[in-house]
């Protein structure tokens, strides 16, 4: 018989009965990917289609036949838990929350600008930590009540799902998504009949061609997440293609996606805008340099608006409110195009009021060891932004160094680069089992404030039962994945009966699931294959593995990475204590998390920029085993797991993995391993009940090191701590820095622009014509006072331009200055012709080598940062 297909496929909303319609609304809002009591009022009407639906609303919604919705309809009961969920959403979208405490000053608005956001594995469109960032920078800003709007692409097929070939390479397939069968809601123009045209917008492309793209709403509790999707009619197929896939294709497929996503964002910002009457973003935040051109459109804005800004004001005018977050530790990681590719985009008009060759400046690499043939994204980023960030503090201190290019002859720690350590939402990474243990332990109030220090109140027995539990599910869990994964290798049911006994609920398991690019080295733990057989068979305290990660289509070398674990893994010897799972995703990690007792991360320091999957396993008591590196960096105490030792002696690539896997061998062979098999209590001490079996022993020193974890990294690790930290360090002060730029039809952002020309025309004339001191004798000693004398030529600078300085502290061998102190030194004379003598006195409060010297920098009440414009004069 002749198969049939469709030659269009569509999804039908379902139509709901009047009493438990609130149904709908429920499932369209995302909140219930973290909110339980929602996911339970689903689960609840039908268990069995609940499960077959992958736990999406939805999807549900679409199984329930009319028939047994109109049952439910009649169920009182079902009515009223209907009726309560609803609202209690309404409670949680109105009720003012921690943000509406903070006064009239907050910014009103928020704009948030992604190219990837994961939310929930039910709309993918994430790859891997910088889309679960962002996914989890939406929801804690709802819970936080902070009023952030959400801007990205809506991808016809995601980021690809992965499966391996029989010998085990990795492959690729790209489900198209409907939608329609999405949480989503596709923006509307207003219409008598309430149904409107899509709200369209439009980017010019060269040869006369155009970009439009649809505008699709997701709910993400309280924060509305924008998504643009040019799969539309009136497009081209080359058109309809720009948001076919994530991170797909290169050159100018890839170009078009951030042109869409920056400048088509803000166009989408100011449709939702005028369609809903929400207000303004006083901030744009720019989540990695893939969203950079949101800057320029901003700029165009300015520049065409009632004010008719230059270009130069309207860039001192965007960069004010401007925040920019790198996620990358390595140039390569940085998306970079061809200036004439920018060029032939731009040329079509895409910023008609904005000279291209300005455009082309901004991301020009025009620095010592740059290409200025290429037009980097980053660079970009940190020019339209007057606040930058890395994501933690080593990536901070990273990120100063490898952008110091931008501010030549200023120290590493002066650049402008500061750091917000990531975080995770908890209510969507803590298990469920762990909510309900603090729930009924101390109650629903405990559990609602985040109260992790009660984690020391709980007995260790019902700790160590917990964890048993958590890892019993995974347990389950990797043996159906197991099967699957093999079937789709070929394998037949007949030749799988071992996948039911993969694993064992009783054994020390140890979990590793990341992107697979080659710095996070997926195969360090095969350095020595004998010794990590060893380490899964021991027979007094072995060990279990499970593994998970994706590595991007185009990186064979990661993919042979991959192989090469998955034919270890093969090996009858050791398959039942260790597993690689193709296809990770949101949905898997809410298992693997939790389950597992150890968390291993060991990437190339200082590589790893925060790698916020260790933090999802400390909210769920699993111990850390990682490379100081990212967040670990400055969390590590002792106690919460293992820092494995790093080479830092010089070593080859070769050399250095090969010392570190020892370290890792070792910590395993001598420290993790004895210690969760290790010095015991029986579980009855102390605790309620009969004494247990000798199987059921408590580990007290893994126990204490658990409690310590929770208590400790709880708060430290969640997203709601970020977000603060994101409000009070770089949104707050960007709302204001905008606020003042745009005071009195922008007279500050003007005044900035003309100060700043005359700055830089004036700069190459500034130098410090002579320095001298006097007050120290030829014995000098602490405490002795310096008074320091710098003549300064600024010729048509004057001294309210500029800050001189004396930086001071200790000095090496080559006259390098270290533990450096900086004070102004104050105008004392103006000698005539531009020349002025500046004098100040400082306080010798250190012995061994002293040294000084002075420095002439702009000084303006307008900039964020003394190193902003890159000046400086060092005597």
């Amino acid at each position: 018989m002749t198969q049939v297909k469709a030659i269009r496929r569509f999804t039908v909303r379902t139509v709901l009965p009047e009493p438990i319609r609130p149904l709908a609304r429920l499932a369209s809002n995302l909140r219930w990917s973290w909110h339980r009591p929602t996911r339970e009022l689903f689960e609840g009407l039908n268990p069995r289609l609940w499960k077959e639906s992958g736990q999406d609303p939805v999807g549900f919604l679409g199984m329930v036949s009319r028939e047994e919705f109109q049952q439910l309809a009649a169920d009182r009961s079902v009515v009223e838990r209907v009726r309560a969920a609803e609202q209690d959403l309404d409670r949680y979208l109105e009720e003012p929350r921690w943000y509406q405490g903070l006064g009239p000053d907050a910014p009103a608005s928020i704009a948030y600008f992604s190219p990837e956001f994961g939310i929930t594995e039910v709309l993918p469109q994430y790859s891997g930590g910088l889309g679960i960032l962002a996914g989890d920078h939406l929801k804690a800003a709802s819970d936080l009540g902070v009023p952030l709007i959400g801007v990205g692409l809506l991808y016809q097929a995601g980021y690809f799902k992965q499966s391996l070939s029989r010998d085990a390479w990795q492959q690729e397939t790209y489900p198209v998504l409907d939608p329609d069968g999405l949480p989503l809601t596709l923006l509307r123009e207003p219409s008598a009949d309430g149904i409107g045209r899509p709200l369209q917008i439009a980017l010019p492309l060269p040869n006369g061609r155009r970009l439009l793209a649809h505008i699709w709403r997701a709910d993400v509790g309280r924060v509305p997440l924008l998504l643009l999707d040019s799969n539309v009619p009136g497009n081209d197929d080359a058109a309809r293609s720009i948001t076919d896939r994530l991170y797909g294709g290169g050159g100018d497929h890839r170009l078009q996606q951030e042109l869409l996503l920056g400048m088509g964002g803000v166009k989408a910002l100011r449709a939702f805008q005028q369609l809903t009457g929400t207000a303004a973003p006083e901030v744009f935040h720019t989540n990695e340099g893939h969203a950079g051109f949101l800057g320029i459109e901003r700029i165009q804005e300015l520049m065409a608006g009632e004010q008719s800004l230059t270009f130069d004001e309207a860039l001192a005018a965007g960069r004010a409110s401007t925040v920019f977050t790198t996620h990358t530790p390595v140039p390569a990681g940085i998306d970079r195009f061809e200036i004439a590719q920018i060029h032939h985009f731009f040329q079509a008009g895409l910023a008609p009021d904005v000279p291209v060759d300005r455009i082309l400046e901004l991301g020009r690499e025009n620095y010592a060891d740059g290409n200025p043939s290429v037009f980097n994204m980053a660079v970009m980023g940190l020019r339209l932004a007057q606040r930058a960030n890395g994501v933690a503090k080593l990536h901070g201190e990273v990120s100063r160094g490898m952008f110091s290019a931008l501010w030549p002859g200023f120290d590493h720690s002066e650049v402008p680069i500061t750091s917000v350590t990531n975080g995770v939402h908890v209510p969507t990474w803590v298990d469920s089992r762990i909510s309900k243990l603090a729930r009924d332990q101390f109650g629903s109030e405990a559990e609602a404030n985040g109260r992790w220090d009660l984690a020391y109140n709980v007995s260790d027995a019902d700790v160590w039962a917990l964890r048993r539990e958590m890892r019993s599910a995974l347990v389950d869990d990797v043996r159906l994945r197991l099967r699957a994964a093999w079937k789709k290798r070929g394998a037949a049911d007949a030749e799988l009966g071992w996948t039911d006994k993969v694993l064992d609920p009783d054994i020390l398991t140890i979990g590793f699931a990341r992107r697979v690019p080659t710095y996070k080295r997926l195969t360090l733990m095969l350095r020595e294959p004998e010794r990590l057989k060893a380490l899964l068979l021991h027979k007094e305290h072995p060990i279990q593995l499970v593994i998970a990660g994706k590595s991007h289509p185009a990186d064979d070398a990661g993919k042979k990475m991959i192989q090469d674990l998955v034919r270890f893994t093969d090996d009858p010897a050791v398959r039942h204590r260790i597993a690689f799972l193709p296809n990770y995703d949101i949905a898997m990690a809410r298992t693997l998390f939790p389950g597992c007792d150890v968390w291993l991360n060991n990437p190339l320091r200082p590589l790893e920029a925060c790698g916020t999957s260790g933090m999802k396993a400390a909210l769920n008591g699993s111990l850390n085993l990682s490379v100081l590196d990212g967040w670990w960096d400055e969390m590590y105490d002792g106690e919460n797991g293992w820092a494995i030792p790093t080479a830092n002696n010089g070593a080859s690539p070769e050399e250095r993995d090969d010392i570190e896997a020892a370290a890792l061998y070792e910590l395993l062979e001598t420290q993790v391993a004895p210690r969760f098999y290790g010095s015991t209590v029986s579980a009855g001490a102390g605790a309620a009940g009969p004494s247990t079996s000798e199987a059921e022993k408590v580990p007290t020193h893994w126990v204490s090191m658990i409690k310590h974890t929770l208590s400790h990294l709880g708060p430290a690790v969640s997203a709601e701590r970020m977000l603060r930290d994101y409000v009070n360090i770089l949104y707050r002060p960007a709302a204001e820095a905008g606020r003042s730029a745009s005071h009195n039809s922008y007279s500050q952002a003007r005044t900035l622009a003309a100060w700043t020309a005359k700055v830089r025309l004036a700069w190459p004339l500034v130098h410090v014509e002579h320095v001298d001191s006097v007050g120290v004798s030829e014995d000098p000693q602490i405490g002795d006072i310096l008074q320091v004398n710098a003549y300064v030529a600024l010729h048509n600078l004057t001294p309210e331009d500029v800050s001189v300085e004396v930086a001071y502290g200790r000095a090496e061998e080559s006259d390098s200055l270290t533990d450096i102190t900086v004070m102004e030194l104050k105008m004392q004379e103006d000698l005539g012709s531009g020349r002025h003598l500046f004098s100040g006195s400082l306080v010798i409060d250190r012995s061994g080598p002293f040294g000084y010297t002075v420095r002439v920098l702009p000084r303006h009440d307008a900039l964020a940062s003394k190193a902003e414009l890159g000046l400086i004069v060092n005597a």
